[in-house]
Order: C-alpha cells, then structure tokens, then sequence
C-alpha cells in the first residue's frame, strides 16, 4: 500500500522491496477532455504518484497533460499494451478538496468530468515563466566615444549610484535617451548589465486602515468574523439596503480570514466593477488583491496561479470561474450581488457558481457570504428556513436616506413621437443639471434600436444564422447579432427592394437615447455605458473613473450600471423603460425586474444630496411597480415566494431543461422527442437508480421550439423536467439520456440543471 499525504509519499520498505520483485502501479489519469472515464497508465519505474499529482502522458498521437485520479497496484487483468506515464508536470498537486469539487460539480451539472477538470486547469499552465529582469549600473570601462546623450546617461547613473538597479527603460527616460543608447554603453562595458532582484509585492495587512463602522456594521461584521474564528462551514446572507456599507462589512470578515493565515475568495458578477472595487481594497488593506477574469492576461495569470497554490497569494477576487482555482488554505468565499444572473455560466459545463461557491466552501470546511440588497428567492428562501443565517443592515450609513421613487405613468404622461424621455423626466433632468449634480439614464438595451426595417417594402433585418433581429450600433454603423456576433454594414439601399432612404429604425437602445439626450441638453457632458463599445475594459474603467470624478453631467447605460457602483454626484436615476423585463414567459422575470430597478434606482442619493428615482411605465400598477414605489420589499417576496411554492417551482421544486440543437431540424427533433418517450418509459417503469416516486412523480414538457430557435445555424428544441425536490432529479435525466441513445448527425444535448435563462 502507497500512503499519499498531500502529495508527499511514504512507502514502507517492505513495500519498496515488493515493488522491485516486480508490481507495477496504475494511474487512473483524468484528461481534461470531455469524456467521463480516467485512462489507465503505468507509472514509470521510480515514479510514485498520488491522487491530484499533475502529469504529462500520451494521449492518441500527442502529449497532453492530465491529472491523476485514483491509483491501484497492477493485476493480472490488466491490458499488456497499456502505455506509461511520461513524467510528473512541475506543477503543485490539485488539492484534495478541489478534486472532490470536481466530483461533485459533475455529477450535479451532468457534465463529463474532464470539462470540469478542464476548468480546474485554467489553460494558463503551459505558459512560459516569466523572464528575470535585468538592470543596469555603472560598469569600469570608460566609453570608446563620449557623445552628450552617453554623458547624460553616465551623468543620471553616477548620481543614483549605488542606489537601487534601474531597468534600461527606466534609465533611458530618465536621461531622456532611447535604449539603443543605452545598450551601446552595455556593449561597450561602461556600464553592467545584472538580474535585479524580484519585485517583493506587499501582503495584504488586515490591520492597516480599520474603518470607523457604524453601530449596524459593527455588529453585523462581528458576526462574520465569528464565522471565520469558529472555523467551519457556514453559510450567511448579508442583506443591506443599497449605500447600507456592505463592502465595509464582508472586509472585515477579509481581515479575519487574513490574520488566521488563510486565503480569501471575492467573486464579482462584472469585471467592470473590479477596478473600482481594487482601489476600494488596496485603500484598507495596503495591497491589491489578485484578479481572475477574462480581462487579464494569460502570462499574469500563469502568475497568480502559482502564487495561489504556493499560498501567498492571500486574496483573490474574480469572476465566477476563479471558483476552481487551487487555493491551499482557503478560508472565506463571499459572493458579492449574489442575486445576478452573471454567475450562471451557461455554455460549456452549465453551472451557477452562487451554488457551486456553497459546495466549496463545504469541502474547503470554510463560511461563505452571500452579499445582496436584493437576495435571489433561493437565497431567501434558505435564510428564512434557517439553512443560511442572516445577517441584516437595514438603513444607508450616515443616516442618509433611499432615494424616493415615483412612476411615471406614460400613458398620462407620454414623450413626443419618435422620443422616448417624458416631459416630467426631461424637466426633472434639467433641474438637476441646473444644481450641477449627476443624472443616471438606464435603458436596458445596447445598440441603437433593436429592429431596422424597409418602410417601402417591409423588410426587416434578419442574422443569417439565427432566428433574432439584427442590432443597429450606429457609433460603429453596423448590423450585429447579439446572440452569435454576426456583424454586417448597415446599407444605404434596403437589400430586398433597392429603395433608397428607406430604412427605419424601431425603438430605442442606449445610443439612440444619447442622441435625444445631446438633442435635449446640447451643452452636457455625456457618457454612454455598455459592454460592447469600442474600447472593451479599459474603455469602461476609465470612463466609470470620470464619472467619479464629476466629469460626465448624464450617464446612459445598461444594467452595467446596476451593479454595486458608488456615484457619489448622481442625484436623479431615470429608468426609461420600466417595462422592458416583464414580456415573455420567463417564471423569474418579476423577481429579475425587481433586482435590477430596485438596484439602479440606488445609485441614487449616495452622497451629501438626496436622492430620487423616476420610472417610465405602462403598468404602474403591476407587482412589481407597486413593490418599487411603497417601498416594500418582504410583500414582494412574500408574494412571490407563495407563487413559487404553489407552482412546485425552484427552490420548492427541482427543475432542469434540455436543449436539443443540431444542424438539421428533423434530427434535432427525433433526438429531443427520443429523450421526453425515455423520460415516460422511465415513469412508467419506476427505473430510476437511487430514486423513488413515491412522493410524486417528475413532469416532462415538450420538445418544444425553444424561443430563439436557431442559433448560430443551429436548430434548438427544449424539454424541461419539473420534479419534486424528493427526487433524485439527476439521476432521472442520467436514465433519460442513456435510455434516448446517443444524438446523431451533428446532434447535441445541453443539460440546465436549475435553469435561469428560458430562452
């Protein structure tokens, strides 16, 4: 028997003189691929290997690298031709907890393990290490020709000798030379060329900057750092009213998690918000924190994650998929907006990482937060029920008060043709502009108008490869589907009758707001929010910057600017569209426009002045309106959690859906009506492994043509399972998908488990 520590062995020497009389040991590897099933290597002699230990091994005709997943002594059953590891990657081990994740996370998502591994891997691990840095200082040899750029140079390094190395770059400004200058004095030996040691980055210090909390963020931090000394697994809602200091709070549980030496994991919805938020923590702790999203480098990634297993990386904070990343000594998960749709990941292996930070915070025996002002139902629903405890900051800090919030009921009140801001939206705005405050537009729509048409012949611009009406983005003029990225020029003449001045755009989007909004106000300083204006990242940091700063007199964004912004001049939100989430047959669209207006609309007021919010809509008297404007959140859970429950719906209920796509639509078909007559052979037979139906009986809707029915030319048909949470509801759709058989033909099946977009 090998005995794995970690990834330390101890092998005794009976077992060592066992080994050499002829035994061999199998690594099961897992290849992060999307199959299910470890491959069986040998391990080369004197190579021991343990669970989590990275390798590189062949795989078909290359090298891949791999984890292992389980290892075994060698039987007499075994294949002959079975091949050998190659050798173990200088890599640290996965730690056993995250390998348990792993697990877990396929099993639940129903997604081949070696996806989830794949995503435990991160793709930066076949990255070079970074290059020492190399700096330079006066050498012996005098120069072979003294021209006035060498001397200036000789001039600037005398003076800093025999201070710090300075790199050539920083030499060369500082002379105000180019390099070549400077690489000819290094060729020539007057000055030395030497690796300067490594940047010694500051650790984040818990007690640098304690804030002066406030008597309810006292408190409420004291029970999260209670969390954190007690040691063990624990879930906490902290629920606060928008500007009530929640960030101020869960840093103090930082803080705690820091000065027991473990590490802490931030998870953010939006990595627009991680500039702001860096500077935020840097102002605390004295550091930056380690960031994980799309918007960072593959190098500086390889670099965190490095830091992260050898444990001195301290703090991370990142979108959801830093939630596999290799944390040692992890001791605090706190996910911030927990409520937002962003963490559901929905391509590839489909998960919620709200619901997947829970899961490893329980392997990791470590508290997690969950941070709102608006929580999800299932958050909730949790707390109320005494599974999560909560912790509640019911007023804004420094006594300021929430913003008042009134309808603007635009069939009273409508604005002009072809205009989309009321005559009471647009008076308020100038008032506020008169005082030199801020004004916030929301419009919950990119682009410029979400239909272009032919007012001649009535055609309408389709994407080629989807069943969805292309996007009109006039700062680039283009055409863009914003479900496959399709993008085309906007022409002059319409394509279907050759009539010229002819196309019309239909409803508005943030751009063509901006218009009316400069029509109105020409002298103002506007900005545009979105994610998909040139410029991407930095363009958004920069500009959130300014607005900080009081640069910008109107900002016109999407729900980009819902989320956790703190704008201190903004005094008046002007919702545009306050109907725009409440259409179609999404279960969860009252509870998402809810979230989203109640969270724009506190933007507002969060400075010296007070605050007040305008909602433009057609149905102030819907539920959602009527929660907005009395102000009463807990009516408006109440009502919907009884809904929830009454339609067996999650978190009263399971759910799961699956999309059936494929090139062909009949195939797609045949597959997706496959799967609904194994699901009724499955009832019928009560053949479910693990599960019993005694307490009810699993429904199965469909196939139905999903809403957008084709994506990227591919055609879509969905089934939804709805179950009793007394079912083993994965182990009904592992029976459904085995008993349908394998799709053909291009075929293939997404599986949702907990669904959140019903598109």
């Amino acid at each position: 028997m090998i005995h794995c520590v970690g990834s330390r062995v101890a092998i005794t020497q009976e077992e060592a003189s066992g080994r050499s009389g002829g035994w061999t040991m199998i690594a099961d590897v897992l290849m992060p691929v999307a199959v299910d099933t470890a491959y069986s290597y040998r391990s080369p002699p004197g190579l021991t290997l343990c669970p989590g230990d990275l390798v590189v091994a062949p795989l078909g005709p290359r090298q891949a690298l791999g984890v292992v997943w389980a290892t075994r002594e060698e039987s007499a059953s075994e294949r002959a031709d079975l091949k050998s590891v190659i050798r173990r990657a200088e890599m640290p081990a996965l730690p056993k907890a995250l390998v348990d994740f792993v697990e877990w996370a396929a099993r639940w998502t129903l997604a081949p393990r070696g996806l989830v591994l794949r995503m435990a891997l991160h793709d930066a691990s076949g990255v070079e290490p970074e290059a020492p840095r190399i700096g330079v200082r006066l050498g012996e040899a005098p120069p072979p020709r003294l021209t006035p750029a060498r001397a200036r140079v000789l001039a600037v390094a005398g003076r800093l000798a025999p201070g710090p190395l300075l790199t050539k770059r920083e030499l060369a400004l500082e002379a105000g030379v180019s390099t070549s200058v400077i690489d000819a004095l290094i060729d020539a030996g007057t000055l030395e060329a030497l690796p300067m040691p490594p940047e010694i980055k500051p650790l984040p210090d818990p007690d640098r900057a304690a804030p002066r909390l406030f008597a309810a963020q006292e408190a409420a931090s004291e029970v999260l750092r209670e969390k954190i000394r007690q040691g063990e697994f624990s879930v906490t809602l902290l629920e606060g009213v928008t500007g009530s200091g929640k960030t101020e709070v869960y840093f103090e549980a930082v803080a705690e998690c820091l000065r027991a030496g473990r590490q802490a994991l931030i998870l953010m919805p939006e990595i627009a918000l991680t500039s702001q938020f860096v500077q935020r923590f840097e102002t605390r702790f004295g550091a930056k924190p380690g960031e994980w999203h799309s918007g960072v480098s593959q190098k500086r990634k390889a670099q965190l994650l490095a830091g992260i297993a050898a444990g001195e990386t301290r703090v991370v904070i990142g979108a959801r998929s830093a939630l596999t990343l290799p944390f040692q000594q992890l001791g605090l998960i706190v996910v911030d907006e927990e409520h937002e749709s962003g963490y559901k990941q929905e391509d590839g292996v489909v998960y919620h990482a709200r619901d997947l930070a829970v899961v490893r915070a329980r392997l990791e025996k470590a508290p997690v937060v969950l941070v709102s002002a608006t929580p999800s139902i299932e958050t909730r629903v949790n707390a109320e029920s005494g599974r999560y405890a909560r912790v509640l900051l019911p007023d804004r800090v420094a006594g300021r008060s929430l913003p008042d919030i009134s309808a603007i009921d635009l069939r009273r009140s409508p604005p002009a043709k072809d205009r989309w801001l009321s005559p009471t939206l647009a008076t308020a705005m100038a008032e506020v502009l008169a005082a030199g405050e801020q004004t916030l537009l929301f419009l919950n729509r990119r682009g410029y108008a979400p239909l272009t048409l032919c007012r001649a012949c009535g055609h309408r611009f389709r994407c080629p490869q989807c069943s969805a009406w292309l996007v009109e983005h006039r700062f680039t003029r283009s055409l863009r589907c914003h479900h496959c990225g399709h993008r085309e020029r906007r022409p002059e003449a319409c394509p279907e009758c050759g009539a010229i001045d002819t196309l019309a755009a239909c409803g508005p989007g943030v751009e063509r707001l901006a218009e009316e909004v400069a029509l109105h106000f020409p002298e103002s300083r506007i900005i545009v929010l979105s994610s998909d204006m040139p410029g991407g990242t930095e363009r958004l940091r920069r500009e959130f910057a300014e607005i900080a700063e009081g640069k910008a007199d109107i900002v016109i964004g999407t729900q980009l600017i819902a989320k956790g912004h703190d704008f201190k001049r903004v005094s008046l939100v002007g919702v545009v569209d306050g109907d725009i989430g409440l259409a179609g047959s999404d279960p969860r669209a009252n509870e998402r426009t809810f979230q989203l207006l109640r969270q724009v609309a506190g933007r507002a007021g969060r400075g010296e002045t007070s605050g007040r919010a305008l909602i433009q809509t057609y149905d102030p008297g819907s539920a959602v309106m009527s929660a907005m404007l009395s102000g009463d959140a807990e009516r408006f859970y109440e009502s919907e959690i009884a809904a929830r429950r009454a339609a067996g719906m999650p978190p009263f209920g399971r759910l799961a859906s699956l999309i059936v796509s494929g090139p062909r639509a009949e195939e797609a078909l045949a597959h997706a009506r496959a799967l609904v007559q194994a699901a009724h052979r499955l009832i019928e037979r009560e053949k479910v492994p693990n599960a019993s139906f005694s307490n009810g009986v699993p429904m199965v809707l469909g196939p139905a043509e999903a809403p957008i029915a084709v994506i990227r030319g591919r055609h879509r048909f969905r089934v939804l399972v709805k179950a009793p949470r007394t079912i083993d509801l994965q182990a009904f759709l592992r029976g459904m998908i085995a008993q349908a058989g394998k799709p053909r033909g291009g075929t293939r099946l997404t599986v949702d488990v907990d669904p959140q977009s019903f598109l």
